[in-house]
């Protein structure tokens, strides 16, 4: 059990260390405490006894260990509300009416990977789970259309056709062709099937097929490609703890360019913001990753924000509470 002033300590130099990465010393604590260096010392010697701090080897200031970053989060942690600089960025993205809600999750991390310097990563829930429905299009001139892309969990998709030539009589015979031969089809099957049952015979019916089939193979292929969107991969490199150790930046790199990221990740079906750090993940013993799941039009998903040890945890947690919240309203 810590007393109040090992607590204000601790609490102190995790802040200090994860806004410069600069051991502390007991003269910078003792100031903001107004108490000797003396009693400091003594306390940040105690505070590492428990392995809550530790001491580099180049100077006499303490550095938080990794159990000292997890006694912060559980016991030390207070949330920092969003800035309206900030908040006003992330709402021009929830406030486009013409993004699909896929797009709007991805392009609020992108923007939070911007603004914090981490890497964000978008992981929707695995498309066998989802069936098709139905395929819609909206004419929007001559030459494009909207196609709408339903699933039987009512989760909507939308993606923008530019055609050629192509006239609206063929569109519909080839949304008629889809709907009758393989709705009902897991969203993730829906491309092989349009390949083999849609593409022998779609000539048979429409002029401009080879265009028409190209573009509704893209259009499926977009939808189950977003299984896994990684923003702010080289993030990395601008923090000072990976910047001069290339080995441990291609570890991690390596490690989001592996098909296992989506299992290393979604570990349990909690609905609260998770904080995993260190050996706490599965990514690597150096970083820390906080994630959370959504859940929209019945689909859902986990949003997760991966950086250092020596991450802004008190703003990263209200970023992603302030994204999920947007997100399911």
């Amino acid at each position: 059990m810590l007393t109040e002033r090992q607590n204000r300590i601790l609490k102190l130099i995790v802040e200090k260390y994860i806004k410069d990465p600069i051991p502390v010393g007991s003269k910078v604590i003792s100031k903001e405490l107004n108490c000797s260096s003396a009693t400091v010392r003594n306390d940040m010697g105690e505070l590492e006894n428990q392995g809550l701090l530790e001491k580099t080897h180049t100077s006499s200031g303490r550095v938080p260990s990794e159990a000292g970053y997890r006694y912060y989060v559980d016991n030390l942690m207070e949330l920092k509300e969003m800035n309206a600089e900030d908040m006003l960025k992330l709402q021009i993205v929830f406030k486009n009416q013409q993004l699909a809600i896929s797009d709007v999750i991805t392009k609020s991390l992108q923007v939070i990977s911007d603004m914090t310097n981490y890497t964000t990563v978008v992981l929707g829930s695995t498309s066998h789970e989802n069936l098709l429905k139905q395929i819609e299009v909206v004419p929007i001139d001559e030459e494009s259309i909207i196609a709408i892309i339903v699933t039987d969990k009512g989760h909507v998709e939308h993606k923008s056709i530019h055609l050629e030539q192509v006239s609206m009589e063929d569109v519909k015979k080839t949304v008629g062709l889809i709907n009758n031969l393989i709705s009902g089809t897991p969203i993730d099957e829906v491309s092989r099937k349009l390949e083999f049952e849609i593409k022998p015979i779609i000539g048979n019916y429409v002029k401009q097929h080879e265009q028409l089939y190209n573009a509704f193979y893209h259009v499926f292929s977009d939808f189950t490609n977003h299984e896994v969107n990684i923003m702010g991969r080289t993030k990395m490199l601008e923090q000072p703890e990976f910047s001069s150790n290339i080995d441990k930046v291609k570890t991690v790199f390596n490690k989001l360019e592996s098909p296992d990221l989506l299992q290393d990740i979604i570990e349990d079906d909690d609905k609260n913001i998770k904080i995993y750090i260190g050996n706490e993940n599965n990514i690597d013993s150096d970083v820390t990753v906080i994630q959370t799941k959504y859940k929209k039009d019945g689909e859902e998903g986990t949003i997760a924000i991966i950086g250092p040890k020596r991450m802004e945890y008190d703003r990263v947690v209200g970023m992603l509470e302030y994204i999920k919240e947007n997100i399911e309203r």
